[in-house]
């Protein structure tokens, strides 16, 4: 088991790297060739791994071996590009360590930091797909959800998207205000009338981006649900 010495040191060192890195050059230095091996053969384990769910318990058991040296990127990273750190990010999306990836995701954002090739999306298109599939899948649920998706639409917006991405975003938004998820069916009229307007807002927005994003009988029943309580004239 790593001591509390070394841990510290690794922190040390990758703070150290990191603020040695300019922004937009890659990090270097021993540490963080160490922890690109670390990663190299990690990949090289869960590639040889068929079953998605086998993979995920290896990347929740991979993902502590890293914690020091992400914490040490974090508070002296510059901006240099970083492929330990944003490889991680998606695996903590992956394992669902959403605090963890979101903090990951903002100093990503902030300084423009690049995806692996092979993820073949940028980092924005990726951080939209993962929070929102996560959410309709039901695996990021309740008030954590709404944290998310939330910090999500904050961090992208005004960043060059896909439409649909965009579309499945708001989608996951309003069904989060909504409480709806793949095993639970809410009855709108218990619902806050101030969060059916929100809910509303989103599916719609979510459909002018792109019509087949599948939110048209979640308006209609909305729309209903708001007419009930619409003032009588």
């Amino acid at each position: 088991m790593t001591t509390p010495a070394r841990r510290h040191q690794m922190r040390v060192l990758a703070e150290q790297a990191a603020k040695a890195a300019p922004p937009g050059d890659e990090v270097v230095g021993s540490a963080y060739e160490l922890m690109l091996a670390q990663l190299y053969d990690h990949r090289r384990t869960l590639k040889a791994i068929q079953s998605v769910e086998r993979k995920i318990e290896a990347k929740r058991a991979f993902l502590p071996l890293y914690e020091d040296w992400l914490t040490g990127a974090l508070a002296g990273g510059q901006g240099g590009q970083d492929v330990v750190l944003t490889s991680l990010m998606v695996w903590h999306f992956d394992c669902g360590s959403w605090a963890r990836g979101m903090e990951l995701a903002a100093y990503a954002l902030a300084h423009g930091l690049t995806l692996p090739d092979q993820y073949n999306r940028d980092l924005t298109t990726l951080l939209i797909d993962e929070a929102s599939t996560a959410a309709l899948a039901g695996k990021l649920v309740g008030d954590e959800a709404m944290r998310v998706l939330a910090e999500v639409d904050q961090l992208t917006d005004g960043r060059d998207a896909p439409d649909q991405a965009r579309a499945k975003l708001h989608k996951a938004i309003g069904y989060a205000l909504m409480g709806k998820s793949p095993t639970h069916e809410p009855d709108l009229a218990t619902l806050d009338l101030s969060r059916a307007h929100l809910a509303m807002q989103q599916l719609q927005r979510a459909h002018e981006l792109f019509a087949q994003v599948g939110v048209k009988k979640d308006m209609e029943r909305l729309e209903r649900r708001l007419k009930a309580d619409a003032p009588t004239t």
